[in-house]
């Protein structure tokens, strides 16, 4: 009973992110269609490090895959030299419980959540959606730049870190990637959301930061920060004003950007307009007017785990890619 071992270097070889979007919109579906199971996010918090660990088991039993993932949320790793995000993917036979793989899933993490926000801004966004501000520039920036440019033409994007010479890093690397578009750093915050079409939101802040006054009519948002409990990044007024999808009502109300303003009673939970799925699948519309303000709620699933790593996984063996090891020898 061999296992297959596949390192970051080997997920990155084998994955493209049109495939990731494809294995997350079908995990979308499926969850809408009532065929996943999938358990909540459990947490260890480890307060003397500023950091945290999650465990994210799920079953998709339309495509009989079923996984589990590990992955810590460290901020201050990065004055250590070390990724704030780390994981590891283990993928398993429904039928015997083996395990099949076990992938490194930084990479993917980013792929997948870039992924379900590119679902999101296509559904949800203006056609006409030139101008993206990004509040945040760490590991995940470049993945959600990449997933906006597929279904939107962004000529101007605007970028604000609470670390300048991140921004400022970033806009270099990623003007020469995108020499057509117009990537400048932000000053502050407001700029950064001020005159945007499209907004995203990635930073670990436990207080809004993006405030009421600085959204526009027929801003999207993609509010990607905020995955655990008490983490929130947008002024509870926008969510008053906005129509707010989520990628799952249970996870968003307990650890999402809702989580914060539900527990304090500024918004109930049928307030919320959507999961993710119900878009996809026709259930419910996206945007009908260029007026409406629109909110997405990513905190990541395990079902986009799942099916992304058996998309990698299935490449993997078709290429011959990774170690295999026998745990049981």
């Amino acid at each position: 009973m061999e296992t297959l071992i596949l390192t970051r270097s080997d997920v990155k070889a084998l994955v493209t992110p049109d495939e990731i979007v494809t294995a997350v919109t079908d995990a979308f579906i499926q969850k809408s269609e009532g065929k996943v199971q999938m358990p909540a996010k459990n947490f260890l918090f480890f307060k003397n490090y500023q950091g945290d660990l999650r465990s994210m088991p799920s079953y998709l039993e339309g495509s009989d895959i079923a996984a589990v993932k590990i992955i810590n949320s460290h901020p201050e790793n990065r004055v250590k030299g070390l990724p704030s995000v780390m994981g590891l993917t283990v993928l398993v036979s429904p039928e015997t419980g083996a395990p099949l793989c076990i992938m490194d899933s930084t990479l993917l993490t980013a792929l997948r959540t870039g992924a379900a926000s590119s679902i999101a801004t296509d559904l949800l966004a203006k056609k006409q959606a030139h101008v993206f501000g990004m509040v945040g520039a760490g590991a995940q920036a470049q993945a959600q730049l990449e997933a906006i440019v597929k279904v939107r033409d962004v000529k101007y994007m605007k970028v604000f870190d609470r670390v300048i010479s991140r921004a400022k890093e970033f806009t270099s690397q990623m003007s020469q990637i995108f020499g057509s578009m117009h990537i400048e750093v932000a000053t502050t915050v407001a700029d950064a959301v001020k005159g945007s079409d499209i907004v995203t939101t990635i930073t670990p802040t436990k207080a809004p930061i993006v405030m009421d006054a600085w959204v526009e009519e027929g801003v999207h948002i993609n509010a990607i920060g905020a995955d655990a409990p008490g983490k929130q990044e947008l002024d509870p007024r926008i969510l008053k004003r906005a129509k707010v999808v989520v990628d799952d009502l249970e996870q968003a109300s307990h650890g999402g950007e809702i989580n914060v303003p539900i527990k304090n009673g500024i918004i109930k939970i049928g307030e919320i307009y959507a999961e993710i799925g119900d878009l996809i699948t026709g259930k419910k519309p996206g945007r009908t007017s260029n007026k409406d303000i629109t909110i997405f709620d990513s905190t990541g699933l395990a079902i986009q785990d799942a099916a992304s790593a058996a998309a990698v996984y299935k490449k993997a063996l078709q290429r011959k890619v990774g170690l295999l090891l026998d745990f049981l020898d």
